[in-house]
Formats: structure tokens, C-alpha cells, sequence
């Protein structure tokens, strides 16, 4: 007893710990059931029972009416009498089912014991077939061969109905048909003539062929119920799921409002320390207080204040992706020329290239338009770029800064290198947060793996697109794409109406040196200056 219920006890308590886990071991299972044609069958036979009780219902007013019209017809060759009861007795037993079909839809679900209604509903049914039999008695000695035509004409009609209605329970099918075409099968064969027995051996064929129909429509109702069930499970899987993204969502809004306001406060905590760090590490650096007779303490001031720079860098750059992924980051846009922005970029770091022996070479296109852009942010894209082809690219290597216009009218910024290159399989790891490539992490000087991420997300934001194409031990290239919107075409001066006609053509190069007017009152100010001017 004892190692039972070790077994046992640590399954029940990891279930009752985890609801939602055993619910999904239930939905599981039960789409494992579904796929493999197992059903649960009490659940579907309730179904299906229902389906007859339903079907009952709905023709509690056109089964009694056929009956009075077989009556009817039928004191054509018999006596009322035989009619009348004949009748009496179908619509009794028609009453007794209509009253057990009330009281299943009345009886609540959970209450129901499907094998007892079934069998109550079968006996019934039995009943209402031995009734509806009876027609096969009514003027049972006539000799009107037209009386033989109908009453199987009739069994026909029947059987195609309760084939309709009775299909989704076999067993009652079965019941309330057979003694229906044993009385008329019976009345045929007792006239002794081949004819009649022909038509008595037509009527069971057709009894046999309305009862592989009713099975093919039993069939469809079962897989109805079934794809149904299976939906419903689905349903509730999707539910489950939903509930389970929407509490992630939760907790991931909740981690980056707590992750937004540590790094509000750190960041004045930290900066605050690193500019007195930074200070007075230049300070004693420069000496600016005096020479310092130790140059062991000097050394030490310079390492202090490097490594002080490479912190406060490494702090604004994990702020500016921060405010990036929160949607936070505000683009200051201005016209400007990216060939310029470029230069500036190469003048700030042309003295770092030039003491690792690298040569940097500048390709500017021809007639390149301003820019509609951040110029803070687009100097950052470029400084990153070519700052990772300084650190990646040995000495005596190659950077090629490429400013040029695109064949869909916009701008691109290429940075070439000549350095070790990145294996395809790790460029998607070293365009994430603090990813790096293991080859050139090797052989490079160190950094954070924040530079990509930055550059890409600053490029989305100005609706570009950024590439980075690499070949190992052959070199990278990061290409930056800004779209056409982005670009600023120019245009001519606009002229007075009356003076058009007599205007003169304008030369190409004064074309090009025209702005275009973005606003209806630069282009009245243009028009205003063109004027005056001439």
C-alpha cells in the first residue's frame, strides 16, 4: 500500500497543482481519440438519440395525417370498421411516442440513462411498426389487385420516412420497419399468384436497400458529431492557449515597465558616478593639477578613464535600443545630404584608421539630393558601420564608404571591409542584442553586440531596410537602403501665369540647385523670390 501510493500521490498532487496541465492532457487525449475513429460513445449515442426525438417531434402532425389518408383510401375494398381501428391504433401508439419524446427533452441531460431510453424508444417503435403493419390486415380477403398495388406502395412510402427519421439509431429503425414489411411480404405471398410473390420479393429487396441507405446517413450523422466534438475541443484548446499568451503578455508588459523604470533610474545613478569618474580620471591624466611623480598612477588614470568612456557608451547604447523597442525613440527629421553626414563620420575616425594602417576610400555618386531624415540618428547608423569595420578589419586592410542613389530613386549607404567575414549561419545571431560572431570575436577587439541591433532599428524607423552580406575570410558589407519618400527631389521655380509663355528655359544645373518646396508657403515664397529676382 505503501509503494502505491508512491506511485500515485506525486501524479495527483502535480495534477492538482496544475489544472490548466491536465486540461490540456485532456484535450490531447481526446483529439488523440478522434483522429484515431475511437468516440466517446455514451456522449455521442445521447447525441444521437436526440437526433430521433427531434425527428420525431417534427412530424408530429404529417405521420398522423398520412395515416388518416391510408384509412381513407383503404374503405375503397374494406369495411370502415377494420379502417377505423386500424387507424385508432396508429395514432394511439403515435401518442404514446410523441409523450416519451417530451419527457427525454425534459429530463435533464446529466439524469438521462441513454440504454434505458434507447430500449423504452425501441419497444415503442416496435409497437408503431406491428400498428402500422396492420394496414396489411385491413380487407385482408379482398380480391382488388389495385388493394395489393397500394398497400406496397404504401410500405414504401413508410419506409422511406422512418429510413428519415430513425437513421441515427439503428436498433429503432430495425423495429418499427421489419414487422411493417413481414405483414405486407405475409398478404402477398398468400394470394398464390408469381406476381404477388415477385412483388413480395421486391418489397424486402427495397427494405434491404432503405436500410444500407439509413446506414450511410448513420454514418454521416456519427461524423458530424464527431468533427463537431472535435471542434469543440479545439475551441477549448484555443481558449486555453489564448489565456495562456494573454498572461504572457501580462507578464511581459508588466517585466518591461519594471525594466523601463530601473533603467530611468539607473541611468542617472550610473552617469552621475561616471562623469566624476570621468572628470577627474582627465584630469590626473592631463596632469592639469600638476605632474605626477609616480607613471604608474598616470597609466592607471588613462586605463580609469577609457574604461570609464567604454561604460558610459556601453550604458547610452543600451538605452538608445531600449527606447527603440519601446516605441519611445523621437526622430527629429531635417533635410540633410548623406555624402556629408558620411565625411563628418571618416573625419571623426580617420585618426583610429590611420593608426591601424587601414586605407578608407570614399565613393560618392554624382548629384546626390538631400535626405528627409534624423541627422543624429543616421550619424549614429554610420558611425556604428564603420566603427565595426575599424575593429573587424586587420591592419594594411580595406574600408569602402559608398554613398550612391538607387534604381527605385533612393539613397543606399555601403560600408565595405576586407575583414575576416561572418559565416551565414551566425549572421541572424550577431543582428540580435549582444550577439557576436565566434571568428571574428576571436581575432577582433572585444565590443557589446549592440551596434547591428541599433543600426537596423534606426532604419526601420526611417522606413529603409538594412542588409548585411558577408563571406568568411573575404570580408562584410552592411548595406543601409533609405526608400524614395525619403529622398528630396528638386524642381524649377515656379512663374508668374502671365509670363510663362516668354519664359526662358532653365539650364540643368540651375535645375539642380533649386530646392523643392515641401509646403504651400514655400512654394508662394519661391514664387515670391523668382519674381523679384528677375
Amino acid at each position: 500500500m505503501q509503494g502505491g501510493d508512491d506511485i500515485t500521490g506525486p501524479a495527483h498532487r502535480s495534477r492538482a497543482k496544475d489544472p490548466r496541465a491536465a486540461l490540456h492532457a485532456h484535450i490531447r487525449e481526446l483529439r488523440e481519440r478522434l483522429s484515431q475513429g475511437t468516440v466517446l460513445k455514451p456522449e455521442f449515442e445521447y447525441e444521437l438519440l436526440s437526433m430521433f426525438v427531434k425527428n420525431e417531434l417534427s412530424a408530429l402532425v404529417t405521420i398522423p395525417l398520412l395515416a388518416v389518408i391510408f384509412s381513407l383510401a383503404s374503405m375503397f375494398w374494406a369495411p370502415v370498421v377494420q379502417a377505423s381501428a386500424w387507424l385508432a391504433a396508429v395514432i394511439s401508439m403515435k401518442f404514446f411516442m410523441i409523450a416519451a419524446c417530451h419527457k427525454f427533452l425534459a429530463t435533464p441531460r446529466g439524469e438521462v440513462r441513454v440504454e434505458t431510453w434507447r430500449e423504452m424508444f425501441m419497444w415503442l417503435e416496435l409497437a408503431t411498426g406491428i400498428a402500422w403493419g396492420g394496414m396489411a390486415v385491413v380487407g385482408l380477403g379482398t380480391t382488388d389487385a389495385i388493394s395489393h398495388v397500394f398497400i406496397l406502395t404504401s410500405l414504401i412510402v413508410l419506409l422511406a420516412i422512418r429510413m428519415t427519421f430513425a437513421s441515427s439509431v439503428m436498433p429503432i429503425l430495425y423495429a418499427g420497419t421489419i414487422p411493417m414489411t413481414v405483414a405486407v411480404c405475409a398478404r402477398l405471398v398468400m394470394q398464390g399468384h408469381p406476381f404477388y410473390m415477385a412483388m413480395a420479393a421486391m418489397a424486402v429487396g427495397l427494405h434491404v436497400y432503405f436500410i444500407f441507405l439509413a446506414k450511410g446517413l448513420n454514418s454521416t450523422a456519427l461524423a458530424m458529431l464527431e468533427f463537431r466534438a472535435e471542434k469543440d475541443a479545439l475551441i477549448a484548446e484555443i481558449e486555453e492557449e489564448k489565456s495562456i499568451s494573454d498572461e504572457a503578455r501580462r507578464r511581459a508588459e508588466a517585466a518591461n515597465v519594471a525594466k523601463s523604470r530601473f533603467l530611468a533610474t539607473m541611468s542617472h545613478e550610473l552617469r552621475t558616478p561616471l562623469n566624476a569618474i570621468l572628470g577627474f580620471s582627465e584630469v590626473m591624466k592631463s596632469e592639469l593639477m600638476g605632474p605626477m611623480q609616480n607613471a604608474s598612477y598616470l597609466d592607471y588614470a588613462g586605463n580609469i578613464h577609457d574604461s570609464g568612456r567604454h561604460l558610459l557608451q556601453l550604458i547610452n547604447e543600451i538605452l538608445d535600443l531600449s527606447r527603440i523597442e519601446a516605441g519611445r525613440y523621437e526622430l527629429h527629421e531635417e533635410p540633410i545630404r548623406l555624402n556629408e553626414v558620411v565625411e563628418d563620420c571618416h573625419r571623426l575616425l580617420a585618426l583610429r584608421a590611420e593608426s591601424k594602417g587601414l586605407q578608407v576610400v570614399l565613393e560618392f555618386g554624382k548629384g546626390l539630393e538631400q535626405i528627409w531624415a534624423d541627422e543624429r540618428a543616421i550619424r549614429q547608423v554610420c558611425l556604428n558601420l564603420m566603427s565595426n569595420a575599424l575593429k573587424f578589419t586587420p591592419r594594411g586592410g580595406r574600408i569602402t564608404l559608398c554613398v550612391a542613389d538607387t534604381a527605385e530613386g533612393g539613397q543606399t549607404l555601403s560600408v565595405k571591409d576586407t575583414g575576416p567575414g561572418i559565416p551565414k549561419e551566425e549572421i541572424p545571431r550577431v543582428m540580435q542584442a549582444f550577439g557576436q560572431g565566434s571568428l571574428a570575436h576571436e581575432t577582433a577587439e572585444g565590443g557589446t553586440g549592440l551596434g547591428l541591433p541599433i543600426v537596423q532599428n534606426l532604419v526601420n524607423l526611417h522606413g529603409g531596410t538594412f542588409e548585411l552580406r558577408s563571406e568568411l575570410r573575404k570580408g562584410t558589407e552592411a548595406i543601409v537602403c533609405l526608400p524614395k519618400s525619403r529622398v528630396l527631389r528638386t524642381m524649377p521655380p515656379l512663374q508668374p501665369l502671365g509670363q510663362e509663355r516668354h519664359r526662358r528655359p532653365v539650364p540643368a544645373a540651375t535645375k539642380r540647385l533649386q530646392p523643392r518646396p515641401e509646403t504651400l508657403e514655400e512654394v508662394g515664397r519661391s514664387g515670391r523670390e523668382s519674381t523679384v529676382a528677375r
